[in-house]
């Protein structure tokens, strides 16, 4: 499961997405399944980009950059291996590595592609931030599927209940609770769809005790309840 800002996505294989600064994201994997996950990664600073963007050629990359600060994932294309591409920057040295990325970026500048954070979350200030807020999705990751409390959660970053809620709403831009609701109907969704699993055992085994809870949470997340998903 991939998380960026308030996104909550699943992932698979040749997932490429693009990270404006400051925003909080992590890629979790599913324990119960035995497959592992491997990510390469392509960190760069504003000062590396800085000098090119005020070339007009740099036009299109300058937008891609700009799109990016809330993050965005690039629909898969058939007519080009993102593994591939990002594999063969690797393998370059020298200026070549500096120009081969920087076609790259030119190349998915004319991608189709979808903006992962929403217009109303707020991006964090600082590393300090980003890594508390990191912990907490973490804990939540972790737990969702028993009790996820919020005393155990503010303890994490040392803040107080209230002071924990505030600084959570303003960091995701949704409440605690809703966060909590959000990664819990994200895999029920997966076993509604993976297993033949009842919808109360579903909902169980999400964290929800009350089965109409479930349902009603999952009608306003999804916008249709969970047995019709499912046949769809």
């Amino acid at each position: 499961r991939r998380m960026v800002g308030d996104s909550i996505e699943n992932f698979a294989e040749g997932d490429l997405v693009l990270l404006g600064p400051s925003l909080p994201h992590t890629w979790v994997s599913d324990k119960l399944k035995k497959e592992n996950c491997r990510a390469i990664v392509i960190q760069f600073s504003a000062g590396f980009t800085e000098p090119f963007l005020s070339l007009p050629e740099m036009k299109a990359i300058k937008k891609l950059l700009d799109k990016a600060s809330n993050g965005i994932r690039f629909i898969k294309s058939n007519h080009l291996s993102y593994s591939e591409a990002v594999n063969k920057i690797y393998s370059e040295n020298g200026v070549l590595l500096i120009t081969s990325f920087l076609n790259f970026l030119e190349v998915l500048a004319n991608q189709q592609m979808k903006t992962l954070a929403s217009a109303s979350f707020k991006k964090l200030n600082g590393l300090q931030h980003e890594g508390r807020i990191n912990k907490v999705f973490h804990y939540i990751q972790n737990h969702f599927k028993g009790k996820v409390d919020l005393q155990t959660a503010s303890g994490l970053i040392h803040l107080s209940q209230s002071a924990f809620c505030k600084f959570f709403k303003r960091s995701v831009g949704k409440t605690f609770s809703d966060y909590v609701n959000e990664i819990r109907i994200a895999h029920a969704c997966n076993l509604l769809i993976e297993t033949d699993k009842s919808i109360s055992t579903v909902a169980n085994e999400c964290g929800f005790d009350n089965l109409a809870y479930f349902n009603r949470i999952f009608l306003k997340k999804k916008k249709l309840q969970p047995g019709r998903y499912r046949k769809m």
